[in-house]
This record gives structure tokens, C-alpha cells and sequence, in this order.
């Protein structure tokens, strides 16, 4: 028979709230008046705002908004979904249970099947003979089973007699398990990175992550190595309020081998290139990052990185509290990175900062920890500032005159626990005659005027307890030659509209008279100068339409400005009928986008107190430096620099770095980095999706100055429905490690993403 509505016009209505009706419909309904219920037979559907029961057979009671259901039992919650042979429901208050049955929370893609599940409250399930997994299918991955499993969404999950199982192999058994059952951050085991390496044999590091509340948060390490002991390690990140935020970090390790500097016998755990050993056993590394908001609109920014000693960076350099993870953290999170891993000079910053709409004032106190000689050495010379100062104003107009000036100024405190200390002050303003003549070429002539004043607390020229004034004035003089060529091109495609090719010669003379500068300190002489630089920029920037703008919109800047004819510079013979190089049409201004895809530039200088001076091998020009970028919209980019003198027959120096990638993630990155007599080496990164479960990738470096490999690593990523594997292999000089990651979805999410990505060339931008 047909079914019944029995919310329209005509049936009765079964109701718990007079603007709320549940909706019947069946092939078969009756009504039991003495026990006020409902009875529906055969393709049975109970609706009521967004919550849905189908089933062969139900009993609804209309009172208590209780249902019996029995065969092929389905219930929809919003986007949760309840399956069994039979059910017995609470529909208002959302509890009751099902037998032999299945629960599916959209959410989290949490499958929970048992012999009988009690819903008990509107986001907590139990199950006897339960399972919980987020694979797909009736032959999960993994899945976890257990006695008794009680799972509270948004909260933890809990199971007696555990076990972990891989398809239908158990891999861990636990007589109690506690997981976390959340979409949001929430408190529990991260995945852990396990592998091998001839430095510290069997690895194990395994993060716990703590919530504090919404605006804390930890994580805790504990990393297990055979052969070293266990380090402990602990971040802390907080947020303070929207313009206050910072990361602690902090590892310690009781090391059980030290580096006595004997090459042969601490081969496996010592590093020679500083020609200093690591005596010590106690190893750790400190570190921070904090930014504020202060009143009168300061900033403050701290920055502290303090190691145990020179080696250990080179050490842990990968891993979750390795320095690579560690630098990427602090560039995406504060946007400062850390010094480099092997720099034994360590830089501690506390920065105030106040900027105005032309000026700037800085402040606070840099500490360059020198590792080795703290730990190792009896005396430390290292110059600390405690404090600098300083203030500046950048380039502006002197009142209504022609005149523009900048200024540079800065006090600073210079303490050496061992070496010199000193005050030093500058003063340092510059003033301009900017003149243009036509659209021909623009002239700049500046003089710029320092006093620079010096008082010595501990002179190491002078002997240590000798204090002594000294003050410098100087003057430079600078004539800046340049003019600005273009010309524009139309029709050249159907995604690019017009293509500006620029030209931009430029002459800089400088001069800056000898002065006495023998009681300085010696990197503080500033020597005479009288150089000519010249170079040579060619530009090509293409402009492509985006869309049209809402009416009265003006266009967004691009990469600069708008390319017209209006530009103050001299234009090449025309190549067409180009009056525009933005155009306009029916009044109403077009989107565009520019891109600067080609840069060539050349430079040189000529010495003429060298060309000028009595001796036989003079060399008055210095290297030709020359640099080109390609950088289109996509898929490639190119960096190529290169110096070379024309007294010698080979390249001083020559960077070739080059990038290609498809929208699927595949990329291939090549660099080779050559200094003549002292360094050449190739680096490639290869990154392959093959298909949407797995990607493989690749990283070789050489020294082919030394003919010697110095890192190569390969491994692959497979990422299916509900768990990932990443895998490594990692050979760089005299250790090699394996390492892999595994990862169940919902219980510990994949933290590190490898598929796609693109490394990072300091010539190279994404």
C-alpha cells in the first residue's frame, strides 16, 4: 500500500513539540490507542529536523519519543550514521542501543562496531566486543578491538583487553589503551620516529602532546637511542593575546661517548672540521622565540638559541627536535630563522622596535655566545652589545626645497668578558640634489657627513686598563648616473597581453678622502675610496587581464606600478601603435596581473686610486659580476650568477640553480655552487608522485672539489585512505640512518607532509 505522511492534511500527526511533527511513513501504519503507539510495518521512514530512522518494523511511542526498531535498522544524525538488526532509541534524548551494529561519526571517520552499542549522550558510544578503526570497508587496515571500548567524541577513548590489529594480524596488545577521539588539538601520543644509525644504532622518539587550554600547549619527547642514552626534550607555545605569542624549547642528553679529538678512536660520534673536541657529556640546547605588542606602539622581539657545545646541532640536525624541523618552525611561525647548524657562534637578541611613517627607532641587546670558548677556552673575546640604539629616517624632502636627506644613527655598548670595551656613537646623515632632465636620464648627486665618537673602558690597543676619547668626522661624496629605457609589446599571446622590456643603465661615483684612522679599531677604519661602479639591468615584465572589476573599482597593483607611457623615462623606436600600456575600456577599469619574468643584469667597477698608484701588476677593475633570474608564472624557474675577472683565465665564483614541478607535486631541483681553489659541489632533490597513495623522493649532494659524496638520502611516503608510512635511508659523511614514521588517521595524524613539495634555494623562491 502506498505510504502515509502522517503530518499532512487528513493523517494524524505524531508530535513532541507542536512546531516540530515526527514524520511516518510505511507501507502498513496502526495505533495503539491504549498505549498510545505507533506501529509501522515495511519500508518504515520516522524524519524530524535532520534526524532519520528506517527500518522493516517500529514501534513509536509518541509520549516518550522512545522506537523499537527491528530489520535493516538505519539512523542519520546530521551527517553520523547508525546501523544494527535492531535498536532501541531515545529519539529526543538521543540514547539507547544497538545490537550487532555499526556507528559511522563523519567528523573524525570513526567506524565503531560491536555485538551491542549503547549510545550514551549525544557523543558517547560503548561497545562489548567492540572495534574501533577509520578505514574504510569491511577488511579495515588497522583497526583496534577490545572487551569493552568506551569512545567519547571531541574526548578519549578507552578499551580493555586491547590489541592493535594490521588487516587480520595483531601487531600490539595492551589490557588497557586510552586514545584521543578528536578532530581538534587534543592531548595524547603523537606518531613516533623509529629507525637505525651507525652513530647511535636503534632509534626511538616518541612526542606526547599535552593541551593546556586554548591558547597552551606541549609537547614532550622522549628519544631512545641504543647506543647514547635517552634524550629528553619539551616544547612549550603559548599564545599571549593576538599580537603576543612565543615557543620554548628545550633538550638534554647524558651522553655516553664524548670526542677526546681522536680521529680514529671517536670516529663514530665525533666531528673534526673545527679542529676542537667535545669533552663534554652533558649536551643540550636551548631555545626560544617570543614577539609582544608593548605600549606606545613598541615591539619586542626575543630571540635565544644557547647550545652545549659546537657539535650538537651537527648531531641532531633532523628529527622532530632536530635543528632543520627546529629553523623551519621558528621562519613559518616568527619569520626569523635560526644561525646556522654549524656555526659555533650562536646570536641571543632582544630587539625593541618603534616605526613611524618615516622613521625608526631600534633598540636592545645582542649576546653572541661563542660555544667553544666558553666551554673550552680560558679567556673570551667575543663583543657583545648591551645595548645599541639606534634611529634612522629614511629618504624625504627638505621642507619645500629640492633637497631630500636620510639619516643612519646608532649608540652601542661593546663588552668583551676578555677583550676590548667601548662606547661608540655615529651620526650619519645624507643629503641629495635629485635632478631629471627630460625623460632622458636622472642625476643624484649626495654628500654625506659622519662624526663618530669612541670611549674606551678597556682598549686591547692600548693595554687593558687605558681609556681614552677618540672621535672621527668624515665626509663621501656620490653622483648616482642613470636613465630608465622601455618599450612595450602587444599581441604577443592569448594569456599575456603586453610585455614591457626595460632597460636601466647606471654609473655610481664615489669618494671618500683618506683620514687617519691608526688609533680605531681595525674593523672599524673606513679606507679612501674613489671607484666608479657601472651596470647594465634588462627587465622583461609581462601584464596579463585577470578579470574585470566591479564598477568604480580601480585596479590593484601588481608587481609595482602601472606600465603606461606616462612613465618619466625614454622610449625605445616604436614597435606598433602602442598608446597604452594599461588600457581602459568602456570606462571601466580591467584587472591585471604582472609579472616580472626576466632579469639580466651586469656590474663592474674601476678602481682609480689602484689605476693611479706606481706599481707594476696594477688592477684597477674589479670582477665582472653578472646575475640572471627566470621566473614565469609556473612550472620553472632559473637562477644563474657568476663572477669573473678579466686578469685571470677561469670563473671566480658561479651559482646555477634551477627548479621544475607539475600541478600533481612531481619536482626535480638542481644546484651547483663553485668558489675557484676552495669549493664545487652538486646538490639534486627529486620528488616523484606515482600515484595519489605514494610519492618517492630523493636528495645527493657532492663535493666534486674533494670527489667525495657528502649527504644522500632517499625514502618514499604512502599515504592510503587511513594510515601513512614514511620511510627514509640517509648517508651523510661516516653515519648512516633509517628511519620511519607510521601514522594511523584519527589516532595520530601524519605530521609530516612530504608529497609536493619544493625545496628552498637561497636563489631561489617558490
Amino acid at each position: 500500500m502506498p505510504g502515509y505522511v502522517l503530518s499532512n492534511p487528513g493523517f494524524q500527526s505524531v508530535k513532541d513539540d507542536p512546531n516540530q511533527p515526527w514524520h511516518i511513513n510505511a507501507d502498513e501504519i496502526s495505533y495503539d490507542k491504549k498505549l498510545d503507539q505507533y506501529i509501522a510495518k515495511g519500508n518504515v521512514a520516522i524524519t524530524k529536523n535532520g534526524k532519520s530512522l528506517t527500518a522493516d518494523f517500529v514501534r513509536f511511542d509518541q509520549k516518550t519519543s522512545k522506537v523499537v526498531a527491528v530489520g535493516h535498522v538505519i539512523m542519520t544524525v546530521g551527517d553520523d550514521v547508525l546501523i544494527g538488526n535492531r535498536m532501541e532509541m531515545d529519539l529526543e534524548t538521543e540514547t539507547g542501543t544497538v545490537y550487532n551494529g555499526t556507528i559511522f561519526l563523519k567528523a573524525n571517520h570513526y567506524y565503531i562496531r560491536g555485538d551491542k552499542i549503547q549510545k550514551t549522550g549525544p557523543d558517547s558510544y560503548t561497545a562489548e566486543k567492540g572495534c574501533l578503526t577509520t578505514c574504510d570497508g569491511d577488511r579495515p587496515a588497522w583497526k583496534i578491538t577490545g572487551k569493552n571500548v568506551k569512545v567519547t567524541i571531541e574526548g578519549y577513548g578507552y578499551a580493555t583487553n586491547a590489541t592493535l590489529w594490521a588487516r587480520n594480524v595483531p601487531v600490539l596488545y595492551s589490557p588497557w589503551l586510552m586514545f584521543p577521539v578528536k578532530q581538534k588539538r587534543q592531548t595524547g601520543l603523537l606518531p613516533p620516529q623509529i629507525g637505525y644509525s651507525d652513530r647511535r644504532w636503534e632509534e626511538y622518539n616518541q612526542p606526547f602532546f599535552l593541551v593546556i587550554d586554548d591558547s597552551k600547549d606541549a609537547t614532550f619527547y622522549l628519544h631512545h637511542m641504543g647506543r647514547r642514552g635517552d634524550k629528553i626534550g619539551l616544547e612549550y607555545r603559548y599564545i599571549l593575546d593576538e599580537n603576543s605569542k612565543g615557543t620554548i624549547m628545550y633538550d638534554y642528553l647524558n651522553d655516553r661517548k664524548v670526542d677526546g679529538g681522536d680521529p680514529i678512536a671517536d670516529a663514530d660520534w665525533g666531528y673534526f672540521g673545527d679542529s676542537s673536541p667535545r669533552p663534554n657529556s652533558d649536551r643540550y640546547w636551548f631555545r626560544m622565540k617570543h614577539d609582544t605588542l608593548l605600549p606606545f606602539a613598541f615591539s619586542a622581539k626575543l630571540d635565544i638559541d644557547f647550545v652545549s657545545d659546537q657539535d650538537y646541532l651537527k648531531e641532531f640536525k633532523y628529527g622532530y627536535t632536530g635543528f632543520e624541523e627546529t629553523n623551519e618552525y621558528f621562519l613559518k611561525t616568527f619569520g626569523r630563522e635560526l644561525d646556522a647548524y654549524n656555526d659555533a657562534v650562536r646570536a641571543n637578541r632582544l630587539n625593541l622596535n618603534r616605526s613611524w611613517s618615516q622613521y625608526s627607532l631600534n633598540g636592545g641587546l645582542h649576546w653572541y655566545d661563542n660555544v667553544i670558548n666558553r666551554r673550552q677556552r680560558d679567556t673570551d673575546t667575543t663583543q657583545q652589545q648591551l645595548p645599541y640604539v639606534g634611529f634612522n629616517a629614511s629618504k624625504q624632502q627638505i621642507l619645500t626645497s629640492s633637497f631630500y636627506y636620510d639619516l643612519a644613527s646608532q649608540y652601542r655598548y661593546s663588552y668583551s668578558e676578555d677583550g676590548q670595551r667601548d662606547h661608540r656613537a655615529e651620526v650619519y646623515p645624507r643629503f641629495y640634489l635629485p635632478y631629471k632632465f627630460k625623460n632622458y636620464f636622472s642625476i643624484e648627486p649626495s654628500l654625506g657627513l659622519r662624526e663618530t665618537m669612541y670611549h674606551f673602558d678597556k682598549y686591547e690597543y692600548r693595554g687593558p686598563t687605558k681609556e681614552e676619547n677618540l672621535f672621527r668626522e668624515m665626509y663621501d661624496f656620490k653622483v648616482d648616473l642613470s636613465s630608465d629605457i622601455y618599450k612595450i609589446y602587444s599581441g604577443i599571446g592569448k594569456n599575456i597581453d603586453k610585455i614591457k622590456h626595460a632597460v636601466r643603465p647606471q654609473i655610481v661615483y664615489t669618494y671618500i678622502p683618506h683620514k687617519d684612522q691608526s688609533d680605531f679599531p681595525s674593523g672599524d677604519r673606513i679606507g679612501k675610496q674613489r671607484v666608479l661602479s657601472y651596470s647594465l639591468t634588462n627587465t622583461l615584465t609581462s601584464k596579463s587581464l585577470i578579470q574585470k572589476k566591479e564598477e568604480g573599482m580601480l585596479p590593484e597593483a601588481g608587481n609595482g606600478r602601472q606600465l603606461n607611457e606616462d612613465e618619466n623615462s625614454q622610449k625605445l623606436p616604436e614597435a606598433g601603435n602602442d598608446r597604452q600600456f594599461l588600457e581602459i575600456e568602456n570606462d571601466r577599469p580591467p584587472d591585471y596581473s604582472y609579472n616580472q619574468f626576466l632579469r639580466f643584469s651586469l656590474s663592474q667597477s674601476y678602481d682609480i686610486n689602484e689605476a693611479k698608484e706606481d706599481k707594476d701588476k696594477k688592477q684597477p677593475f674589479s670582477a665582472i659580476f653578472g646575475e640572471i633570474d627566470i621566473t614565469p608564472d609556473s612550472y620553472y624557474a632559473m637562477h644563474v650568477d657568476a663572477t669573473r675577472s678579466q686578469y685571470n683565465s677561469f670563473w671566480a665564483a658561479y651559482n646555477v640553480a634551477g627548479n621544475i614541478w607539475d600541478k600533481r607535486g612531481d619536482s626535480l631541483f638542481v644546484e651547483r655552487r663553485y668558489r675557484h681553489s676552495s669549493s664545487d659541489s652538486m646538490f639534486y632533490d627529486l620528488n616523484v608522485v606515482i600515484s595519489d597513495k605514494l610519492s618517492v623522493f630523493a636528495d645527493y649532494e657532492r663535493n666534486r672539489h674533494t670527489a667525495k659524496d657528502i649527504r644522500k638520502n632517499f625514502g618514499f611516503l604512502y599515504k592510503p585512505q587511513c594510515w601513512a608510512l614514511e620511510a627514509n635511508y640517509t648517508h651523510e659523511g661516516n653515519d648512516r640512518s633509517y628511519m620511519f614514521v607510521i601514522s594511523l588517521y584519527g589516532i595520530g595524524e601524519f605530521a609530516h607532509s612530504i608529497m609536493g613539495r619544493r625545496l628552498e634555494s637561497p636563489y631561489l623562491s617558490k
